[in-house]
């Protein structure tokens, strides 16, 4: 059960070198205004699984590409599962957080996303570019990320990256949600400048778009930021649905944004640990 004061293991990487961004900034600003409500201590993602049983949830942010640290990740989600330990985003995300084959079912079904491929047999499926981008389905952060010509795919196409047609975009966007609530929307102006961003006011159709795959993903808690690209046809496209944990580029927002979304995030954490202390509960009492 949680304490009166729920104890959170705030899980990040402030050293991690993140290109245009300052996890070390971001995260002691959000903690010092989530010390408010819980009691919090920061730990490094490989010291998670250690360190979790003495905390009422874990939190996971800034934590950076799971890649570098696979095994250590792997037996975090292995004994956060086996103890029932609350983790925020909860591990049931269908997007980044298990890999990125989720942009080959989007693109099967038929949602706006940039079209995604993985083997020889499918490129056809693709639209005729000049160039394509290939990356490791495993990949995040742009790891491993190349730019080829068409007749270099055959080989390349392997079933372990991914290939998408060279979007010539005219800017990116994102949209940052806690549990199923828009909060906040920012973009890039500069295409070649993918975190320098500004406020961005959406449309209802911009709201409409990230909204179809908040809800695909469906998870009831968390932070999600739905990455898309403005196409040259003026429709929006998906370039990533980040639901383990997305950079959140508070220092882009005016201080009443910020609020908000501190508000925003606080409410959620605290609906979180009600849920799972309800369903620990429950289970207790169902127990023989």
């Amino acid at each position: 059960m949680p304490s009166a004061r729920p104890r959170i293991l705030y899980v990040t990487d402030p050293a991690y070198p993140a290109r245009g961004r300052r996890y070390g900034d971001e995260d002691i600003a959000l903690t010092g205004r989530l010390r408010e409500d819980f009691t919090l201590a920061l730990c490094h993602p490989r010291d998670a699984a250690a360190l979790m049983d003495a905390f009422d949830a874990v939190v996971v942010r800034n934590s950076g590409p799971v890649l570098a640290y696979r095994d250590a990740y792997d037996d975090f989600r292995t004994r956060a599962r086996a103890r029932s330990t609350p983790v925020y985003n909860p591990l049931d995300g269908r997007a980044d957080m298990a890999g990125k084959q989720y942009l080959l079912d989007l693109t099967a079904a038929g949602y706006p996303v940039i079209p995604t491929v993985d083997r020889p047999g499918d490129l056809h499926l693709l639209p005729a570019a000049d160039r394509y981008v290939v990356k490791p389905k495993l990949g995040a952060d742009s790891i491993g990320l190349r730019t080829v010509t068409a007749g270099e795919l055959p080989a390349l196409a392997d079933g372990t990256v991914l290939v998408q047609p060279h979007v010539d975009f005219a800017y990116e966007v994102s949209f940052y949600f806690v549990d199923h609530d828009f909060q906040y929307a920012l973009h890039a102006p500069d295409p070649e400048r993918r975190w320098l961003l500004r406020p961005y006011q959406p449309t209802r159709e911009d709201l409409e778009f990230a909204r179809r795959f908040i809800d695909w993903n469906g998870l009831d808690h968390g932070i999600q930021r739905v990455d898309a690209c403005r196409a040259p046809d003026g429709g929006l496209l998906l370039v990533e649905l980040e639901d383990l944990n997305p950079y959140l580029s508070l220092d882009a927002l005016d201080d009443a944004g910020r609020d908000a979304f501190v508000a925003a995030l606080k409410a959620s954490l605290h609906r979180f640990l009600a849920a799972n202390a309800s369903a620990a509960a429950a289970t207790e009492r169902a127990a023989p």
